[in-house]
This record gives structure tokens, sequence and C-alpha cells, in this order.
């Protein structure tokens, strides 16, 4: 059964620093693809950044230049380094791991407000 612990969510005000670790368990195939979405109040999920266990990266154009990710294979843990949050980053961030199929983890909140 693979599992997925998310931590590092909380609130900020806007400019400064978060930092989300995703911590997978379980039944983990050498290859997979680890990635952050969030879902706002009223919004659909959207993709935020993912990550090949190769290192290849895809980001969303909302976050390029501010948020990076990472991932340490050994540990099977996903990183969001975000940088100069901003209100509209308000979200709930959610961590998904896909395999044969997609897992995903139970969601920690990340509030941007002065």
């Amino acid at each position: 059964q693979v599992q997925l612990v998310e931590s590092g969510g909380g609130l900020v005000q806007p400019g400064e620093p978060l930092r989300l670790s995703c911590a997978a368990s379980g039944s983990i195939f050498t290859f997979n693809i680890m990635g952050w979405y969030r879902q706002a109040p009223g919004k659909e999920r959207e993709l935020v950044a993912s990550i090949t266990s190769g290192g290849s990266t895809n980001y969303a154009d909302f976050v390029k230049g501010r948020f990076t990710i990472s991932r340490d294979n050994a540990k099977n843990t996903v990183y969001l380094q975000m940088n100069s949050l901003k209100p509209e980053d308000t979200a709930v961030y959610y961590c998904k791991l896909r395999l044969m199929r997609d897992y995903w983890g139970q969601g920690t909140q990340v509030t941007v407000s002065s």
C-alpha cells in the first residue's frame, strides 16, 4: 500500500518563502513521477510542478521563476520550495505519485496573507 505524507504548510506573509515536503512509503517503483497540485476554494485542482525519478521537471507558468521542485530518491521524498509567495498562491497543496495509478496525499494548507 502506497502512502503519501505531506508537511510544511502554514500561514506566511506575501513575499515570504515556504517549503513543502512529501514522503512516500510502500511499494514504490524505481521509475515514477511525483508532483504538486493545488486547489483554491471554488477552483479546480491544478498542476503546480512535477518531477520524474530521473530529475526532469515541469512547471505551471504561474510559478516559473518562483517555485522549485526537487526530490530525494533515496528517501522517496519530493520537495516544493516556494519563494516570493503571493496571496493568490493560497490553496490546499496536494502531493501526487504516479505509478501504474495515481496516489494522492491528504493535502496541506498554504495561506499567504498580510
